[in-house]
């Protein structure tokens, strides 16, 4: 039986309860080769199914030598399935093979695309089923694995992994890296990354990594880091991943962060000067408890994994910051999970809590409702419980549940058990298997998001200059397009000089959209000098948009597109295309 749609592992099987990775990073080729041991976790014999996706698979040996394999045409969704005989009583299995140079996984960065400009880079992203164009393994957050990893690199750079760092050992002109995980994850939390990195302690169990250029100004603004683990540990029980690092990606990195356990991979962007930012780190952090501790055993229960950390993420934020900052944060996540519905009004089935999504990519559909709806569910409930009751019960489910992978049912009758009645004074079936927000789904409340709404369209008082970034996007937003020309003047002054980027690209964004030219530079600035989606595409978008800054946008295209990752440079095409 498959009972995760986006995998071929099939329960009647052998699982896996470790791998050993041993595998040549190849800049000149874009490819990983070598070989990758799996040990199961009891022997067995029969049949053998793993994900591959764009691997060529040289051979398979076990304990007695060489064993038949299958590598299927490959499936739109699941890649392709290699089907392996084992005899009776098999405790392992390797692998021989070599990645594709366009592993789904893999992102291949070009000196012009690092901060530093002249060394490559390489860096992983497995969620959430890519992991498979990496390793073939069983791709299924059901099954949790520890690894190994010895990875050959040239001998400039250093590796790192979202594992504990064991030794390097120079060999001509490269150097082989050995790590080791010692904790069972899901394999969508796999990562490594090659680069011209360097380190420096910020905390008694945490180092940032970034390439030189950016090492000390990431240090500074990821100073309290230790901090927010100890007030993590308060709410959520003991951290047990006995380290929590940071790497700071290259300019072209795409993304936010990604949570790997040891090692959480995250833009330079949140890099603002003033530790103002930070808070992204929070979300990550949450991740350590609320989805790598419990994860979700397959996409259609990702609400597990993601709603929960949201929830997390702003309990915490309310002890670093207040409950005004994680109030002002719930508000904007509020308003993009109403953006998520109206994007699947034809389909309101992805609106579920719980969903089905056979046949259906993962990455096709993801979407801010598990995070923001399944936030709002667990608030519904901690109203419903009381907040110490439910604070109690969620440390007893992140005890009792610790390094599983679970699905919506597990939480349901453990929830039931320990807090009776809960789920059916808030109607959890409505959450759980119902479209959209139920009615008497909870709205966030503060003096300071009151202070916001009530002043409208009206330019912020003087001592707006102390608004976090959450009141000046939540004011921004809140602007109509075309804003009037009088205001769009006096917060140029106040706003375009930002090193924000969270409030300067929401500025920029509100001035393109309203024709105001004035800012055009700065826009161009920005798009020269970052990567990240969330950046990039609204800015191309209100520029392509206006006759008038249309060919700018082309301009700015091709003078930075080299320095994109490739992800973002087909975002953009299609921005560009929709718009000649």
């Amino acid at each position: 039986m498959r009972r995760d749609p986006h995998s071929y592992a099939d329960d009647s099987q052998v699982e896996t309860a470790s791998i050993a990775l041993r595998a040549t990073v190849d800049f000149a080729t874009r490819t990983l080769a070598g070989d990758v041991q799996l040990v199961f976790a009891t022997p067995g014999g029969g049949p053998l199914d793993l994900d591959t996706r764009d691997l060529t698979i040289e051979r398979v040996v076990g304990p007695a030598g060489e064993l038949p394999f299958t590598l299927h045409p490959a499936e739109p969704v699941l890649g392709a399935r290699l089907a392996i005989e084992l005899p009776a009583a098999t405790p392992w299995v390797r692998v021989h093979y070599r990645t594709s140079p366009d592993a789904a996984a893999l992102q291949w960065l070009e000196p012009a695309q690092t901060a530093g400009g002249v060394h490559p880079f390489l860096f992983s992203q497995c969620q959430a089923i890519h992991a498979r164009s990496v390793v073939p393994l069983q791709d299924t957050p059901r099954i949790r694995i520890r690894y190994q990893a010895e990875l050959t690199i040239p001998r400039a750079l250093t590796a790192v992994m979202a594992a504990r760092r064991l030794d390097v050992t120079p060999a001509g002109d490269h150097a082989i890296a050995r790590f080791e995980m010692p904790q069972p994850i899901p394999p969508y939390l796999f990562a490594l990354a090659v680069g011209d990195l360097a380190a420096r302690d910020v905390g008694p169990r945490s180092q940032v990594w970034a390439e030189p250029a950016m090492l000390e100004r990431a240090a500074r603004e990821f100073a309290d880091v230790e901090r927010m683990i100890a007030a993590a540990e308060e709410l959520f029980g003991p951290y047990d991943w006995e380290r929590f690092d940071l790497l700071t990606m290259p300019p072209s990195f795409p993304y936010g962060g990604m949570e790997n356990p040891r090692l959480t991979f995250v833009t330079p962007t949140v890099i603002a000067g003033d530790k103002s930012l930070v808070s992204v780190i929070v979300h990550e952090l949450a991740h350590s408890w609320t989805g790598n501790l419990v994860t979700n055993a397959n996409a259609e229960h990702f609400w597990l994994n993601e709603g929960f950390t949201v929830y997390a993420e702003r309990r915490l934020l309310e002890v670093l910051y207040g409950a005004d900052f994680a109030a002002l944060h719930a508000a904007i996540g509020r308003s993009a999970l109403d953006e998520a519905f109206a994007r699947f009004r034809d389909r309101p089935e992805l609106t579920h809590l719980r969903t089905r999504l056979a046949g259906v990519d993962p990455d096709e559909v993801f979407s801010l409702v598990p995070y923001e709806k399944g936030y709002s569910f667990l608030c519904a409930l901690e109203q419903a419980a009381g907040r110490d009751a439910f604070t109690a019960w969620l440390r007893s489910y992140l005890r009792d549940f610790r390094f599983r992978s679970l699905a919506t049912e597990d939480f349901v009758a453990h929830l039931e058990a320990a807090l009776p009645g809960a789920l059916a004074r808030v109607d959890a079936r409505a959450w759980l298997d119902g479209p959209g927000l139920p009615p008497s789904a909870p709205s966030p409340r503060s003096a300071r998001l009151s202070a916001i709404e009530a002043l409208g369209t009206a330019l912020p008082p003087a001592d707006a200059s102390a608004w976090s970034p959450a009141e000046w996007q939540l004011y921004l937003a809140r602007m109509p397009r075309p804003a009037p020309a009088e205001t769009l003047r006096a917060l140029d002054t106040r706003l375009t000089a930002s090193t924000n980027f969270e409030v300067l690209v929401a500025w920029l964004q509100l001035a393109l959209e309203s024709g105001y030219h004035a800012v055009v530079p700065r826009a161009s600035e920005v798009l020269a000098s970052v990567g990240r989606m969330k950046y990039l595409r609204p800015l191309y978008v209100a520029l392509a948009k206006d006759p008038a800054t249309r060919t700018t946008a082309r301009e700015l295209f091709a003078r930075s597109s080299a320095s994109y990752h490739p992800i973002a440079r087909q975002v953009i095409e299609g921005v560009l295309s929709a718009r000649s």
